[in-house]
């Protein structure tokens, strides 16, 4: 599983045929066959392969963030994570939704209980956050939560692209800062704002 998620990672689903799979694994067709009755079904194992390792990394990394040096902890161990192929591929989650979204609704709605999970991880922290007063108690956590994995990932496509990291520090940088700011308003100040 692990050549063909590697493949698919550089050369994308489009791009990774299923002999590029069995001349890479060194399988026979047969084998690949026995496993996978077609494409898709190797494309949606590898979204399960890619996206339980992904989040169980995400959840390894964010578990212990309490406070906003852990936050930033976190934001510089992704972005130097990335930064070790100056942000080519992405993340291996956005580019798959990207690639098979809208063409095999088995797979999307395997990576939307995927992103779901990371943005749990996100209402965690968040939480713990409010629980530590370190963000006002009536702040929306799951919009806070669809923020950040929205800057993470905006972040890893601008990286893609500029094959430069400092867009994706940016993307983060901005949804830290939008949390630092919400932990300097008292909660009189945070409802006239939300009023």
């Amino acid at each position: 599983m692990s050549t063909a998620a590697d493949l698919i990672r550089v050369r994308g689903v489009g791009g990774t045929t299923l002999d590029d799979v069995v001349s890479t694994s060194k399988v026979s067709k047969s084998q690949l066959y026995r496993h996978f009755e077609d494409k898709p079904a190797l494309v949606r194992a590898v979204i399960e392969y890619v996206g339980d390792r992904k989040i169980d990394g995400e959840r390894e990394r964010l578990e212990n963030v309490r406070t906003f040096a852990g936050l930033r902890r976190w934001r510089d161990a992704i972005v130097e994570t990335n930064a070790l192929q100056d942000g080519r591929y992405g993340c291996a989650l956005g580019s798959l939704a990207n690639e098979v979204a809208d063409n095999d609704w088995v797979a999307r709605l395997k990576l939307n209980e995927l992103f779901d999970a990371w943005i749990e991880l996100f209402r965690v922290v968040l939480r713990r956050f409010q629980e530590e007063r370190i963000i006002p108690p009536s702040v929306d956590v799951e919009q806070l939560a669809i923020g950040f994995v929205a800057a993470v990932q905006g972040g890893y496509l601008l990286a893609q692209t500029a094959r430069d990291v400092a867009p994706m520090a940016s993307a983060i940088d901005m949804a830290i800062a939008h949390l630092e700011l919400l932990s300097r308003v008292n909660e009189d100040t945070l409802n006239e704002l939300l009023a």
